[in-house]
């Protein structure tokens, strides 16, 4: 059970993802949770009647009885929210991260010397708690600190403990990845419903196999190539299947669309930093 009161900056989608998966897991007693943000006191209702955590807004926050924040604010409001917290919590106190693009150093230049932070990306299938989460240490992170936000992120699925430097292809692979299982979902279901098959029918059908596909992978010891080797019989119906997809570039495709996302995810990392300091 973790002893750590832990209060989010920031009530939006994600956070209350997290705060769902927290809360179901047992991890930690809802009444160490307390959720912030600025000014919509609604929100906040809303948050505290479903799940049972503490509410309240930002200037009525105690931040001495917090051990570690959850950012989950806005990316452009980083600034002004590390400004504030500057003069408000001591290293003992960490700082956890869940905003793209902003990395620990950059926090870090802009709070007091020792402070302690981590960078953290779930994905959006947190909401159903399993999320492929990434944990980044900063520089002055204790590895205490470290275990109680990996445990925390393991009420939303599995964490990875990764270079800050991976972060961009971790974007590009979990991150950015759901949307590629539903873009491929679109196409079975496209395909399946000219055949004259029923929409809901496939995509029941199509949901399963990803499904069985990947508790294979995670359950049985063999890599992605032998498993795929396993029913790929000569001159069947698979061996057909992929390589019709192999001649239509399927394989480059998929890694195409990893380094582009990642490509992109340093891209937009430069644009804001250099935004966030221009606005100075």
């Amino acid at each position: 059970m973790i002893k750590q009161t832990i209060a989010f900056l920031g009530a939006g989608s994600m956070a209350e993802a997290m705060i769902s998966g927290m809360v179901e897991s047992g991890n930690i007693p809802a009444h160490q949770i307390i959720v912030t943000n600025r000014s919509n006191q609604n929100r906040l209702n809303e948050i505290q009647s479903k799940y049972g955590v503490r509410t309240v807004l930002k200037d009525d926050l105690n931040y001495g009885e917090v051990d570690q924040f959850i950012l989950a604010m806005k990316p452009k409001d980083i600034d002004a929210v590390l400004e504030d917290l500057k003069y408000r919590i001591d290293p003992n106190q960490v700082l956890v991260s869940v905003l793209a693009g902003i990395s620990t150093s950059y926090m870090e230049e802009r709070l007091n010397d020792g402070q302690q932070v981590i960078r953290v990306m779930p994905n959006t299938s947190s909401m159903l708690r399993e999320s492929a989460t990434a944990i980044c240490p900063g520089q002055y992170a204790a590895m205490d600190n470290v275990m109680v936000a990996k445990e925390l992120l393991q009420s939303i699925g599995e964490v990875f403990v990764i270079e800050e430097d991976k972060m961009d292809v971790f974007t590009g692979i979990a991150g950015s990845g759901p949307a590629y299982f539903y873009y491929l979902m679109e196409h079975i279901e496209e395909t399946g419903n000219a055949e004259g098959m029923d929409r809901e029918t496939l995509r029941e059908i199509g949901a399963q196999t990803l499904l069985g596909a990947a508790k294979m992978m995670l359950e049985r010891d063999e890599s992605p190539s032998e498993l795929r080797e396993n029913v790929t019989s000569p001159n069947g119906t698979t061996a057909a299947g992929l390589d019709a997809l192999h001649q239509a570039g399927g394989g480059e495709a998929i890694s195409e669309a990893i380094k582009g996302a990642a490509s992109r995810s340093k891209e937009m990392s430069k644009e804001l930093e250099g935004m966030l300091v221009g606005s100075k």
